[in-house]
């Protein structure tokens, strides 16, 4: 018996590969977590490149900060990879039972993958910009005042719960698998690390034209007037191009990194919470049912009149 035909018999015998065939589509462990694993350690070294070249301007980086971007990124990878699987994966499974066509994967299959997911990302992303409950998870990524690769990696444990996932399900009816889906998303967050930087200038014309790069990305992460909520593309450009949410960088105006109103706390906790808090809080506030519910959709800078008493024989 060969060496590797022990091993395995040895595993057989101990009742855990039996054990990890049960947990591991409950887990989500599929194609795509596997592609942020292999992933991981280059955006560990790409970071340490990227922080010996600029540690010594506290404009572009802090340590601290860096290690905390890491850090929250983990708790995201976290939560997606014990709940993805018993909250999204069940509806797209469900989907992609009652799809449309039976799409096999080959080269023409994979290219409109890669659109479809692209496609489905803009309006995924322009909404966490628009709709205050998508925003109160994603604003995590956009309340660090610096711009380099660590910032990339800081997102929000409470991703899977506020359902953004929801904007890829579509693709799922159409009969694309969800399987695919899942690694063009993967293969799109990979892509889109790189484009945190100070570092890259303007790439050439046609490049700028077609995709997301540093400089449009530094753009999305402005607060500078013009630039808010500009730039929404994740790996393609063409999107906000065809819908006008497009602007180019202007090196007369760099940008102002963060959000208009700045986290009290570098807390995880805080960082992860602080916008469903002030949702909540604003929520709460007297008024009709529907009303307060119109917080949930309207975008994060919308407030609610005031409630005002009605005067006595007013008549209205």
């Amino acid at each position: 018996m060969a060496l590797m035909d022990m091993m395995q018999a040895v595993l057989e015998d101990s009742g855990l590969m039996t054990l990890w065939q049960q947990a591991a589509p409950w887990l989500a462990l599929d194609e795509r977590q596997l592609i942020f694993v292999f992933a991981t350690p280059v955006f560990i070294a790409v970071t340490l490149w990227e922080y010996l070249r600029i540690r010594h301007d506290p404009r572009l980086m802090d340590a601290r900060e860096a290690v905390r971007n890491f850090a929250l990124g983990a708790g995201y990878q976290v939560t997606e990879l014990l709940f993805a699987g018993v909250i999204a994966f069940p509806v797209y499974a469900l989907c992609y039972h009652y799809r449309l066509f039976d799409l096999e994967l080959n080269g023409f299959t994979g290219l409109l993958t890669f659109l479809g997911v692209d496609f489905c990302f803009y309006w995924m992303h322009r909404a966490s910009h628009r709709m205050r409950w998508f925003w109160a998870a994603h604003v995590v990524h956009h309340s660090s005042e610096r711009m380099n690769f660590s910032t990339a990696m800081r997102q929000n444990a409470t991703n899977i719960f506020n359902g953004m996932w929801i904007f890829y399900l579509p693709m799922a009816l159409i009969g694309f698998n969800p399987v695919w889906i899942g690694v063009a998303y993967a293969f799109s967050l990979v892509y889109q690390f790189f484009i945190h930087t100070t570092l890259v200038g303007r790439l050439p014309g046609w490049t700028e034209l077609l995709f997301n790069t540093p400089s449009h990305h530094r753009v999305h992460h402005g607060r500078n007037p013009g630039y808010i909520d500009r730039n929404y593309g994740g790996t393609l450009i063409v999107w906000d191009r065809l819908f006008g949410t497009f602007v180019d960088e202007d090196t007369r105006e760099p940008p102002e990194y963060g959000i208009t109103r700045p986290v009290p706390s570098n807390n995880l906790l805080v960082l992860w919470t602080h916008e469903y808090v002030d949702l909540f809080r604003d929520m709460a506030r007297p008024g009709a049912p529907w009303s307060r519910l119109r917080h949930l959709w309207h975008p994060p800078e919308w407030e609610r009149p005031a409630t005002t008493k009605q005067s006595p024989g007013s008549g209205e």
